[in-house]
């Protein structure tokens, strides 16, 4: 397992390495976005900004930019405008779901309390709005605003299904469309704008990030029944009462006495080691696993001829690379 980590990790430096120089400018413009020279504020984005995540959406933007024709100062503010959005979604994300820990270390809430995380989320919504609004990337700024749109819906429908745990595969991709995809189709699609390249390009770049996206959130339905390494503890959308595609899948195949069973095992929400590896055990028997694992390598697929309409290029393998990180990844 620590092998395989070890090659993903040498996978996505490899990707990266690409737009290295380009990395470093963003990592600029995003520090000079959030900026500010004393109190409270300033202590806690010094810690946001010590944290070291991945950064594949601002990877994405610059990729699609390079694929598209070539980097240049809006691309970098893009790269900035998603950072920021993303950031702000994250910490609002640990306050609902009173997260404590976030890629290691302690979240914003739980160092500095709920209140602080919510207006730090709130403040760096601000920030990518001025930021768009400085420059005049109008633009940008609607494919971003309608991004948070979809989010906040995606979220709440998924909330209202979860209560009833009414989720069919219809739902549940608009869910994962709207909740996870919209953000990554925004990343490619704002790269795509900054390289002001024509309008056919830029819906195939868009539509490469809406299907990488969808991959991305199945890869992370499948981490929780341990499925393919490390990643969240498993069993923790169950115990959320959060039905995904393994288990509707799984549910859609077996009779009505079983699957009146294993929803009732979910409806009581007692989240034990034996309730788990029964749900576990019944989507893996049922198919459920091989049928999620089959999407997402769809979903990758399509990405992939989606890059097929641009020219060959080290950003362009970047990209077909990348679409290869995210389902093989181990976190």
């Amino acid at each position: 397992m620590e092998a395989n980590q070890a090659e993903t990790a040498i996978a996505l430096r490899e990707i990266q390495s690409v737009v290295e120089d380009d990395i470093k400018e963003f990592y600029h413009h995003f520090r000079a976005a959030v900026r500010v020279e004393h109190g409270l504020l300033n202590l806690i984005l010094r810690y946001v900004l010590r944290q070291k995540g991945k950064r594949v959406r601002p990877l994405l933007v610059l990729l699609a930019a390079k694929t598209c024709g070539g980097i240049n100062e809006r691309s970098y503010r893009a790269a900035a405008l998603v950072e920021l959005l993303h950031t702000a979604t994250l910490v609002h994300d640990d306050v609902v779901d009173e997260s404590e820990k976030r890629r290691g270390s302690f979240s914003i809430n739980a160092l500095w309390g709920n209140k602080v995380a919510v207006l730090l989320g709130d403040y760096f919504l601000s920030r990518g709005l001025l930021l768009a609004l400085e420059h005049d990337d109008f633009d940008m700024l609607r494919v971003l605003s309608n991004a948070v749109q979809r989010m906040s819906e995606g979220e709440l429908r998924q909330v209202q299904r979860t209560r009833n745990l009414d989720v069919d595969i219809d739902s549940y991709y608009r869910i994962i469309s709207d909740k996870t995809a919209s953000l990554l189709a925004a990343c490619t699609h704002c790269g795509a704008l900054s390289a002001n390249t024509d309008a056919t390009s830029i819906e195939h770049m868009c539509e490469f990030g809406e299907q990488l996206g969808l991959a991305f959130q199945i890869r992370d339905d499948l981490f929780d029944y341990g499925s393919g390494g490390i990643g969240k503890p498993v069993g923790t959308d169950l115990q959320k009462k959060l039905v995904t595609l393994p288990l509707i899948h799984a549910l859609n195949v077996t009779n009505s006495t079983e699957r009146r069973r294993i929803l009732k095992i979910i409806r009581r929400g007692k989240g034990t080691r034996q309730n788990r590896k029964v749900i576990l055990d019944f989507v893996e028997t049922t198919g459920g696993l091989a049928y999620a694992q089959e999407r997402m390598e769809y979903h990758v697929k399509k990405a992939q001829t989606l890059l097929e309409n641009f020219p060959d290029s080290d950003a362009r393998r970047a990209m077909h690379a990348l679409s290869q990180y995210v389902i093989a990844r181990k976190k």
